[in-house]
């Protein structure tokens, strides 16, 4: 009885310590969870402030009431992957990257309305209805909204397909999922949505059918003739390079390609942040977590991980102690 009772205390300082080691590993691995996972969002989005909207240039800085600002977040070229092409592991880590990035985007940035300017999907062009049905899903899931937000999309190359490959059917389908009306206003700014594809100009059915509606709004602007010229925009706003560039087209039209949202198309996604008017906008672009950070701060988790086991099993001194060794040394020298 004696016996057992010594074997039982010399084996709960082990237990204790091996208790203590699991916790640590439990502590270190929750935290790079918790950081990687969520925080860093908040961390980089939080950095991200509406650029402000200069007055008129013909204002005479008088007491006059100020133009309301509408806020509007463009991103673009989401790629959600589809049942064919998508590994399951791709799918979990991107998905969840631009779900939590725009999660948080929408709390701490409040924008008014967000618009995802083309290539929703990444097979839209060949999906089965089953495929589409499941990607629908998840991205209403993902990209969910209070009703304050307004959501509009424009359809992409990867959504119905390039112009030789597009069809009704299609265009259709995504139309249902998205609210098909090309022209979007809200406080007095007015948002011409445009399907790229359509516009070949070789008077193919679909083509022609896009080309009558823009002219019919056209019309409704009171502006002339050519996609520029019939609606004369102040700014133009594109998707599908996965990068951001600008070009200045004739009349001084600046049109900004949005870079893509996903880590799936670019290491540093980010996406634009305008701030509208009816005769004046500003725009800035809000940097998303690059996933090199991410990978990095796994690793040297993972690192501390091997370090703290090392140290347990005898294999490796610890540093405090080593430290602090090496300090007794030196005082007695």
């Amino acid at each position: 009885m004696a016996a057992r009772l010594g074997t039982r205390r010399q084996h709960l300082p082990l237990l204790k310590r091996r208790g203590v080691l699991l916790l640590k590993l439990m502590a270190v691995t929750f935290a790079a969870l918790l950081f990687c996972e969520f925080l860093i969002y908040y961390v980089v989005i939080f950095r991200c402030n509406w650029p402000e909207v200069k007055p008129p240039a013909d204002s005479d800085g008088g007491q006059e009431a100020p133009e309301p600002v509408l806020r509007a977040m463009f991103l673009a070229d989401t790629h959600l992957l589809g049942a064919l092409r998508g590994h399951w592991l791709d799918k979990l880590r991107r998905e969840w990257q631009m779900e939590r990035a725009f999660q948080t985007a929408l709390w701490l940035l409040q924008p008014e309305v967000a618009f995802i300017l083309g290539d929703v999907f990444d097979e839209g062009k060949w999906s089965s209805p089953q495929a589409w049905a499941d990607d629908v899903g998840r991205f209403r899931r993902m990209f969910r909204h209070p009703p304050r937000v307004q959501l509009r999309a424009v359809a992409g190359n990867h959504d119905v397909s390039f112009h030789y490959q597009m069809n009704t059917y299609k265009i259709k389908r995504f139309e249902r999922v998205f609210n098909p009306e090309r022209l979007f206003s809200w406080k007095g700014i007015n948002f011409v949505m445009a399907n790229s594809m359509a516009l070949e100009g070789d008077g193919c059915a679909i083509c022609s059918g896009e080309e009558a509606e823009l002219m019919e709004i056209s019309r409704r602007l009171n502006c002339s003739r050519e996609l520029l010229w019939w609606f004369r925009p102040r700014l133009v706003l594109s998707g599908h390079t996965h990068s951001a560039c600008e070009v200045l087209h004739g009349a001084g039209v600046l049109e900004v390609s949005v870079p893509s949202f996903s880590w799936r198309n670019r290491n540093n996604p980010s996406f634009i942040m305008g701030s509208l008017t009816p005769t004046e906008y500003a725009l800035a672009k809000c940097y998303l977590p690059c996933e090199d950070t991410v990978l990095i701060t796994y690793c040297v988790a993972a690192g501390a991980l091997v370090l703290l086991t090392l140290v347990h099993v005898g294999l490796l001194t610890s540093p405090l102690r080593f430290g602090w060794n090496l300090l007794r040394k030196f005082k007695t020298t």
